[in-house]
């Protein structure tokens, strides 16, 4: 699963793009664009920690423990280690900045997918996409001994 594919599916649903229709998009594609944008952060956290415990490259790593570690990851578990002020604050600022819209994030999908009277604007969700494409770049470049503690 790609975080940019995710990503670019957002965009083209809260532009209309991905819907081919003018003008504004509908509550739907903006409540699927809130849930893929959050996808592609946990995504990410799951890649992140499976190439971090089981190794990046395929050559010398076991795929079949790497997907297995990919799929441990909890969304509530995830969500309560990011909340983690004391410990996130040990971490580089763009871990600590992927945490918390992280958790931002989550509670907004949950409103997208569960609560049927919960809008969004184009602009709050074309804002989380830009938030989520510079914490997901910032991340990138944090190096993976800076990711451990």
């Amino acid at each position: 699963m790609s975080p940019d594919d995710l990503l670019n599916m957002a965009e083209g649903l809260a532009t209309g793009a991905v819907s081919h229709r003018r003008g504004r998009p509908r509550r739907s594609d903006l409540s699927r664009a809130v849930s893929s944008i959050y996808y592609a952060l946990f995504h990410t956290l799951a890649a992140y920690g499976s190439d971090l415990l089981v190794g990046r490259t395929k050559d010398p790593r076991s795929e079949p423990a790497w997907r297995q570690a990919y799929r441990a990851l909890e969304h509530g578990k995830a969500r309560n280690q990011c909340r983690r002020k004391e410990y996130i604050a040990k971490f580089p600022g763009a871990v600590e900045d992927f945490a918390t819209l992280f958790v931002h994030m989550q509670r907004l999908r949950h409103l997208a997918d569960y609560d049927p009277d919960t809008s969004f604007s184009r602009s709050e969700v074309l804002q989380w996409l830009d938030d989520s494409r510079d914490a997901l770049h910032d991340l990138s470049r944090v190096p993976d001994k800076d990711l451990f503690h």
